[in-house]
């Protein structure tokens, strides 16, 4: 039985409605742009009642990353951008009661916790109340042999950088609902960073399938920032997109049965149309009918949209069945070193030149697998095998841009191809240039699935040790 969410008032027993809950995000992703946040922040105020502000600034490498920043300093290890990104907006949105959720703590929630509490310090303002989630990050060494008992072997000799479990949105509610104003996260699914505040502010319950999917995919919209505001989609002549230059963030509003409508912030360039919705709903779903989240299996099987205004796009008709049993776990390890060397040739017969020079790196280095890229004739369509370069006649591109790249567990091997690349000036054919070599650590990356009874997910307040009312999610 799913029942409607309602509030009581203090004075008669008549039920009513929640109000709509406006959630706008600002990130995408770890490196998104840093002005975002203030239109969104402008409209949210505009448009006054409940609101969220939401940053989504992970991808499976962002942990990885994270955590080797980490082990340089112990207090570092969350989002690098998160001063520029949060200190423009953080006043108005704590004086407007604007709560912000997001991922931004990465491999460290509680350090970016107390970054943010020495944020509003330095402004100025009331220490606010930041809740932590914990839970998703099974690093370290206790939990090597609960990753071991879902991948086997594959767990032997490696060195982990990194694992964290895709946690759902519990978490988010709970500590919402105990007054925190701020929620920091590590790696939580990322529509869960809006299901979180729904939840919160409608009193959904746990298993209210349909509402929980219809918000989970209010947030598959919000989750990717610009995307969905013509970003990704613009394509000139065939999908343009007006004032791409200043594109506008997404907000979504959302009403108590779950079902959204997604806009963008005001005054801002891009679109929000029916293709542009269409694109950022089938994003990442590999099954329609059963797209999996910690939260719920939303089935959008049967989802409409429908244009109700200028920017604003309705979705309904998204269902829900209950959520997994199981939580995915990304795992990444060290993964030997990547080596890439780029040299340039330009005028007549360039691309036979810089032809000629990938087959004298080839013969200089048989213990390498490169992979070679004619930037300007033939790069991103080519394979690492070399398959299409191979099969592909010389052509006469004037301009070509040489890049060779390979890996190898040995850095001594890997450097090499540095040196080979280097030496072309003088070695190689006639004309190169502009040579640029770099050599990377490699991540290599692990997934499994976990019992969701394996973790303790929960949330502390920062003001306090651990709060009274302990916030454990399943």
């Amino acid at each position: 039985m799913i029942a409607t969410a309602t509030t009581a008032t203090s004075t008669t027993e008549t039920a009513v409605q929640p109000a709509n809950l406006l959630i706008g995000c600002a990130a995408g992703f770890s490196g998104d742009r840093v002005d975002a946040a203030g239109p969104v922040v402008d409209t949210l105020i505009a448009r006054g009642g409940p609101a969220f502000l939401i940053f989504e600034t992970l991808a499976e490498r962002t942990l990885a990353l994270a955590q080797l920043r980490r082990r340089a300093d112990p207090g570092a290890g969350f989002e690098p951008l998160l001063d520029d990104m949060l200190r423009p907006v953080l006043a108005r949105c704590l004086q407007h009661r604007i709560r912000i959720v997001s991922n931004f703590g990465a491999a460290n929630p509680m350090g970016a916790a107390r970054h943010i509490q020495a944020m509003a310090r330095e402004l100025g303002l009331p220490a606010p109340r930041i809740a932590v989630i914990e839970g998703d990050d099974l690093s370290e060494e206790k939990h090597r042999e609960l990753l071991r008992a879902q991948l086997g072997g594959a767990m032997d000799g490696i060195r982990m950088v990194s694992a964290n479990a895709y946690i759902g949105a519990e978490a988010i509610a709970a500590a919402l609902d105990a007054g925190a104003q701020i929620v920091v996260a590590g790696r939580v699914a990322d529509p869960s960073l809006t299901v979180g505040p729904a939840m919160s502010h409608f009193g959904w319950r746990a298993d209210d399938w349909d509402r929980l999917a219809r918000a989970t995919m209010a947030g598959h919209l919000l989750e990717c920032g610009a995307q969905v505001c013509g970003g990704y989609f613009a394509d000139p002549g065939y999908k343009d997109v007006p004032d791409l230059h200043a594109i506008g963030y997404p907000i979504a509003e959302i009403s108590a049965d779950g079902h959204c409508i997604i806009g963008k912030a005001a005054n801002t360039g891009g679109l929000v149309n029916l293709a542009s919705v269409k694109e950022q709903l089938l994003y990442e779903v590999h099954d329609p009918a059963a797209y999996l989240t910690p939260d719920v299996v939303a089935d959008i099987s049967a989802a409409q949209i429908e244009q109700v205004g200028p920017d604003r796009v309705a979705l309904s008709g998204v269902r829900g069945h209950p959520r997994p049993p199981s939580l995915k776990v990304n795992l990444c390890h060290e993964g030997g070193w990547l080596a890439e060397g780029e040299i340039s040739y330009a005028g007549p017969r360039a691309e036979a030149r810089a032809r000629l020079a990938a087959d004298v790196l080839r013969r200089r280095l048989p213990a390498l697998a490169l992979r070679v890229d004619l930037i300007g004739a033939l790069s991103v369509m080519g394979d690492d095998a070399g398959r299409l370069l191979a099969a592909t006649p010389a052509g006469d591109a004037r301009d070509v841009r040489l890049r060779v790249a390979a890996t190898h567990a040995d850095r001594a091997e890997a450097e090499r191809l540095a040196r080979e690349v280097t030496a072309l000036y003088c070695c190689g054919p006639a004309g190169g240039g502009g040579v640029r070599t770099a050599l990377t650590p490699r991540l290599n990356t692990l997934s499994c699935l976990v019992s969701r009874e394996a973790l303790k997910v929960s949330f502390k307040m920062l003001d306090t040790a651990v709060l009274d009312k302990a916030g454990e999610a399943a």
